[in-house]
């Protein structure tokens, strides 16, 4: 099974239309298009009933005390935790592509509703929920796909590693908010393979 997108390859950089937040000389960042990228998929195993598509960040600082500050930058040596970017489960069998800015076109205050239950595919809970819990402006559930956003003083390039699971079940089991972390563990035993596509992302310009 391959996984491609015609908007970027595998370890090139995303085009910033993807991003949730672009560079800006005065402000450091801008918000920005948030359009989810083009994916399509083939050499599909047999047996294959669904697809789970998850885009995941790993770089993500695990202590947030210098994110975005004036003065400060983010040690490459600093640990980092996972982000979850994009979850989506029960994709139909019989589909090979996303469409460009068909899942998310623009940036929605207090996040995307859900997918309606003629999709067929259901859209799990991305981390940018957690993000912005304290937000009073920003708060709310965030469905589907929302892009990269790493912090301007990080002083690593982020990864962005969008991975197509092809299950043996038709539907998981899941009900009610669907996480990231209760995806991966619901498809234990059920994967008849996988396969990975990253894109790189960065909000510092002096960040290659």
């Amino acid at each position: 099974m391959k996984l491609t997108s015609q908007n970027f390859t595998h370890g090139s950089a995303i085009p910033s239309e993807f991003a949730f937040a672009v560079q800006d000389k005065e402000s450091h960042l801008a918000l920005s298009s948030n359009k989810n990228p083009h994916l399509a998929w083939d050499d599909v195993p047999a047996g294959t009933q669904s697809f789970v598509l998850l885009c995941q960040d790993p770089h993500v600082p695990s202590v947030v005390d210098d994110v975005n500050q004036e003065g400060k930058e983010i040690s490459a040596a600093l640990p980092r935790i996972t982000f979850f970017h994009w979850v989506l489960v029960d994709i139909p069998a019989q589909l090979r592509e996303i469409a460009a800015g068909s899942h998310s076109e623009a940036i929605t205050p207090r996040g995307k509703p859900a997918l309606p239950a003629e999709s067929a595919m259901r859209h799990g809970i991305n981390d940018y929920t957690k993000w912005f819990a304290s937000d009073e402006q920003m708060s709310g559930d965030y469905h589907g796909y929302d892009g990269p956003c790493p912090p301007w003083n990080d002083t690593i390039a982020h990864d962005y590693t969008f991975t197509l699971y092809a299950l043996d079940v038709p539907r998981l089991s899941l009900q009610g908010k669907i996480y990231g972390p209760d995806v991966l563990s619901a498809i234990e035993g059920h994967v008849l393979a996988q396969t990975s596509l990253t894109g790189t992302y960065s909000l510092n310009p002096n960040v290659a």
